[in-house]
Formats: C-alpha cells, sequence, structure tokens
C-alpha cells in the first residue's frame, strides 16, 4: 500500500504545481473544495425526497475520486516529506475499522469534519470510500486516471478557460471511465497509454 501512496502523493504535487509552483506555502482551501465535491456526490446519490431520482454510481465513485485528490492536497503543509505523510495515511488506514453507514451519511460526516475543522480525515473518507463500494486497488487506478485526466486538462486551457468540457455531448468524465476500462491499468505506461487516448478522442470530438 505504501508504494501506491507514495505514487499518489507525487502525483498530486505534480499536478498541483501546474496550477502553482509554490502550492503548498498558498495555503489554499482545500477543505472548502472537499465539502463542495461532498455536496456534487450528493445529487448524484439522489436526496430530493419531493421527486423520482435514482443513484448514479458510477458518477458518485468519479466524486469520491475527486475528493480524494483534494483530500491529498489538504494533508501537505511545507514541514512533511512523502514518505512522512505516506506513513501517516497508511497508519491511519491500517488501525481504522471503517464504518458501515450509507453514502449520504458517511457523505455528511466527511463534509461536517471539514467545516469544522478546515481539515481532511483519512478515515471519514474511507468510511464514504467503503460506503461508495470501493476499495484501495479500485482507488488507486480511479486515482491515476482522473490525475491524468486533470493534466490533460491544464495542458488544454483548463486554468484560462479555453478548455472545453462536454465532447460530443458527455463530460470528459464519462470519457476518461470508457477509455479506462479498455485498457490495462497495471502497465507501467498505463498512464501515458491513457493521455494519449485522452488527446486522440478529444481532438475526433472537437474538431
Amino acid at each position: 500500500m505504501t508504494p501506491a501512496i507514495l505514487t499518489m502523493l507525487k502525483l498530486q504535487d505534480q499536478m498541483n504545481q501546474k496550477v502553482h509552483p509554490d502550492w503548498v506555502s498558498q495555503n489554499y482551501e482545500w477543505y472548502r473544495a472537499v465539502w463542495i465535491e461532498c455536496a456534487e456526490l450528493m445529487d448524484h446519490v439522489g436526496y430530493k425526497w419531493w421527486k423520482h431520482q435514482e443513484c448514479d454510481m458510477d458518477q458518485v465513485q468519479l466524486e469520491v475520486i475527486d475528493i480524494w485528490h483534494f483530500g491529498l492536497s489538504a494533508m501537505f503543509d511545507t514541514a512533511k516529506d512523502f514518505e512522512m505523510m505516506a506513513s501517516q495515511i497508511v497508519e491511519a488506514i491500517s488501525t481504522h475499522d471503517p464504518v458501515d453507514m450509507d453514502i449520504r451519511t458517511a457523505t455528511e460526516s466527511l463534509a461536517q469534519h471539514c467545516l469544522q475543522t478546515g481539515g481532511f480525515s483519512v478515515t471519514l473518507f474511507w468510511n464514504l470510500l467503503t460506503a461508495a463500494k470501493l476499495d484501495f486497488d479500485a482507488l488507486y487506478r480511479a486515482y491515476v486516471g482522473k490525475n491524468v485526466l486533470n493534466f490533460f486538462r491544464q495542458d488544454n486551457g483548463y486554468k484560462e478557460g479555453t478548455y472545453i468540457k462536454q465532447w460530443a455531448g458527455r463530460e470528459d468524465n464519462e470519457h476518461l471511465v470508457e477509455l479506462v476500462a479498455d485498457m490495462d491499468t497495471g502497465a507501467e505506461d498505463f498512464a501515458d497509454r491513457l493521455y494519449q487516448a485522452l488527446a486522440q478522442r478529444y481532438a475526433s470530438c472537437i474538431d
């Protein structure tokens, strides 16, 4: 587990450096991004008892991965190195017995913690991960995939506002899921192959 967490931490650092080279010192409000993602997740679960809604589990799981991106970012500070953070995360996971709860309750618990502390809880996130029917391996595969998409977005004008998020009537997240399903996620060049696949599809859909 530790090597995979180290990989995710390093990928997150590289991604955040695209936004700002010295991003850790900017003290961005990552906790706010987490609870807002929690709200977006709730839309996909469905909470409106006054109308018919169906849970879109694929989109729920994508939101869980987005939350992990921001959660990892929230754990960085200038005094920590990758190995220290990975050790702390592994310890939190290995000593935690996930609480059996539904997705709505798990989401609200994590969001409440973010709002009350301005931080991120690995253990509360793990409750949400479990509620969303994901495990560590699924988290890792999906995280790497979404990280590649985030790099692709930044390389194609996301920060400048020129990136087109809807391709041929579908969000880029949906294209990502479809492309990953046909790839060997365990391959060493998985990330590079996925980036190229995204680039080819984006070009064909936008042109």
